[in-house]
């Protein structure tokens, strides 16, 4: 049968998801655990590859297995054997035609800033870190424009391997929290480090060292080396993933996002 798993972890201790031949993944101890629970080797797929450092509280896999067990067991059974900074949130049975990341109509992220004079070593791992004043309101002008279909030629690293650096962005929202910045990104898809990289342009534009116009210009002329420094990893999470209703598959709830 095939199992669809969702999946939470603090991201700072580990090589990102990716199976590394020495280990240090979160999905070398992620198949490590469910081994353990179903007693032979599980091959996992996400649907999203976070990168180093990078948190998620809405990760979904999928594994298939030989073995009947009870849901309870992939939950329970397989975080008794993972490490504290990872926790499956739940399991279903799916149907065989079921695939994590292909089946995913959409992906959301968000990234948090802390704004503050000097930095706070307990939202190292976290948050990114700006000490200068931000202005919102251009930030905001400079997101309205990244909503839609582009190229996002700009803001994809230079080892991305997708086959088109065109995607949709469907919402592109800044809210704001006391001393935090929370920028919330949903799109078809994305390209390597392209949040990143788009939270660099942003902030910016909120500095402003560029107008929201510029924006624009980056769009249109598709060269990365125009762009911004890319930002660090530790403020980024993976906090949704969408799919057909078919599939009926739960939501992160209330404790996984937090205030936000």
């Amino acid at each position: 049968m095939k199992i669809a798993l969702g999946l939470a972890y603090d991201g700072s201790p580990y090589q990102g998801w990716q199976t590394q031949p020495g280990g240090g993944a979160v999905q070398d101890f992620l198949q490590s655990a469910l081994a353990e629970v179903s007693g032979h080797p599980v091959a996992t797929i996400c649907a999203g590859r976070t990168d180093a450092g990078v948190h998620a509280t809405a990760q979904v896999v999928h594994f298939e297995t030989t073995v009947d067990r009870p849901l309870t067991a992939w939950v329970r059974g397989a975080n008794a054997h993972l490490p504290g900074e990872i926790a499956v949130q739940w399991a279903r049975v799916v149907e065989p035609h079921f695939h994590a990341r292909y089946s995913a109509r959409a992906r959301s992220y968000r990234y948090l800033i802390l704004r503050s004079p000097v930095r706070q070593p307990l939202w190292r791992s976290q948050a990114a870190w700006v000490f200068r004043p931000l202005d919102l309101e251009l930030m905001r002008s400079a997101a309205a424009r990244l909503v839609g279909e582009h190229d996002f030629s700009a803001f994809r690293a230079a080892a991305c391997q997708a086959a088109t650096p065109v995607r949709q962005v469907y919402d592109l929202t800044i809210a704001e929290r006391d001393a935090f910045l929370a920028i919330s990104i949903r799109a078809n898809a994305f390209l390597h480090h392209m949040v990143r990289n788009l939270v660099g342009a942003l902030v910016e534009v909120g500095l402003g060292r560029r107008s929201p116009a510029w924006i624009d210009e980056l769009l249109s002329l598709r060269d990365r080396r125009l762009s911004a420094r890319t930002f660090p990893a530790c403020g980024l999470t993976l906090v949704g993933v969408d799919y057909a209703p078919e599939y009926d598959l739960p939501r992160p709830g209330a404790t996984a996002l937090g205030p936000w």
